[in-house]
């Protein structure tokens, strides 16, 4: 007989963490989730106490065993945990506006996890998690860590390089949010499709077999990006932009909704600037959003997820998150898109790398599916941006700046030469607080 699971959570006072306990209660038959812990740091106490209080009337309603604590002690939480999720954002989302309105002040794409702010999200967020990683192996050196902390394929890349942790796997919504989009536009089951999925996050493309074998990639090419297509919305933090369908048959293969940033760069970017300067960047709507979810969060009689957590951007990440627990726990082998050593899955990608890419999950991790090479319009791009990923981890660890600046050269969203060094000094500057690793002394030692 199995024992109860411990879980912790660190950012539980994300206000994804409904949905988080919403797919353990679901799922309580299977995984018996015993304790649950939802840990933040003193700034998000505020939000944890209030989340936290509405966890604990979730489980009450459902009437399952499970008891759920709240700390701001990480260290005490992680003791002999199975399982660890981290879902925060470092500087929270302050820091996400600045890494939004910096670039496109200089005329640059202002994204969290794309261009330069996604890069300066992975300055911050990688020595966080590799210190996780680090208290991990004193306190719980069997549990697996379950990331969906942005930019996750550059946070699994490091945990695996530098935290040498092989127990983690790394998640991201926009996959399954496609599963769900193309089978709903297919009328079929999603279990009866197969979605072959191969990249890194955020840059992945994909094809779509029917149960028979037969490949429906090129009838939902035509559905989604044709000429006649109406896609909608596919994911809430990115607006509806028509690709060019030529240019999309020729692939050949589904894309990654977050390529419209490379495909169609001077339209996106005009984009942001108009919405930046009307109703204000991604992140300062997200954070209005917030503000009126946990206004609906501290409501007493709440006990369940509300509908309007769907419009955060962010849907289905929780509850894959669950999944993956679900199937390493019960070696379920379940099918899903999850971020995780390449080991030769993507030929055109280094053995050692984290890769985005269809795997079978069971006891033993993430066995991802073979998918060989790319085409010369899929590997050009994704080779310069696992390189740019390499440089950028790097750089988060060592806090070399001639590293860093490589790094933003290399990325094909970041202006080169001079701006881009313009661009990484000022947002070093404005992360200064969260960027210990590139300030020796009081001054910043921000290039020459």
């Amino acid at each position: 007989m199995k024992k109860g699971l411990k879980i912790v959570t660190i950012g539980g006072g994300s206000s994804y963490t409904p949905e988080l306990i919403e797919g353990f209660i679901k799922r309580h038959a299977e995984l018996p989730v015993r304790e649950l812990w939802l840990v933040d740091i003193e700034a998000g106490k505020e939000k944890l106490e209030i989340v936290g209080e509405m966890a604990k009337r979730m489980v009450k309603a459902a009437g399952i065993d499970c008891d759920v604590h709240l700390t701001l002690d990480r260290r005490h939480a992680l003791q002999d945990a199975d399982f660890v999720t981290t879902q925060f954002r470092v500087g929270l989302l302050d820091a996400r506006i600045k890494d939004e309105a910096i670039p496109l002040k200089h005329g640059m794409i202002g994204q969290e996890t794309n261009g330069a702010g996604g890069m300066l999200k992975a300055f911050r967020t990688i020595p966080v998690v590799l210190g996780i990683v680090e208290d991990m192996k004193e306190r719980c050196p069997n549990a697996w860590l379950i990331n969906f902390t942005n930019p996750a394929g550059m946070v699994t890349e490091a945990v695996l390089r530098y935290g040498q942790w092989e127990k983690v796997i790394g998640l991201c919504n926009v996959p399954v949010m496609a599963v769900n989009t193309e089978s709903a536009l297919l009328q079929k089951e999603e279990k009866d499709l197969f979605f072959k999925f191969a990249g890194i996050n955020h840059l992945h493309w994909h094809r779509v077999y029917d149960k028979s074998g037969g490949e429906v990639t090129a009838e939902l090419i035509d559905k989604l990006y044709g000429p006649d297509a109406d896609p909608g919305k596919i994911v809430e933090n990115i607006r509806d932009m028509r690709f060019l369908s030529d240019q999309i048959a020729q692939l050949g293969m589904l894309p990654c909704p977050y390529h419209r940033y490379y495909y169609m760069t001077g339209n996106m970017l005009q984009e942001e600037l108009e919405e930046a300067q009307h109703e204000g960047t991604r992140g300062q709507v997200v954070k209005k959003l917030e503000e009126s979810l946990f206004e609906l969060y501290k409501d007493p009689n709440l006990d369940y997820k509300p509908k309007e957590l769907e419009q955060r951007g962010g849907a289905y990440y929780s509850d894959a998150a669950c999944e993956i627990i679900n199937s390493i726990y019960n070696n379920k082998g379940t099918q899903m898109v999850v971020n995780t050593r390449n080991r030769g899955s993507v030929s055109d990608l280094p053995y050692d790398s984290a890769v985005e890419v269809t795997s079978l999950i069971t006891a033993h991790g993430a066995e991802p599916v073979h998918f060989g090479a790319f085409p010369p319009a899929q590997r050009g791009l994704l080779q310069v941006m696992k390189a740019m990923e390499e440089l950028t981890v790097e750089a988060a660890v060592t806090g070399d700046y001639a590293t860093a600046l490589q790094a933003f050269t290399l990325n094909p969203l970041v202006t080169s030469g001079d701006v881009a060094k313009v661009v990484l000094d000022e947002l070093l500057e404005a992360h200064k607080t969260y960027l210990p690793q590139f300030f020796s002394t009081e001054l910043a030692p921000v290039g020459d």
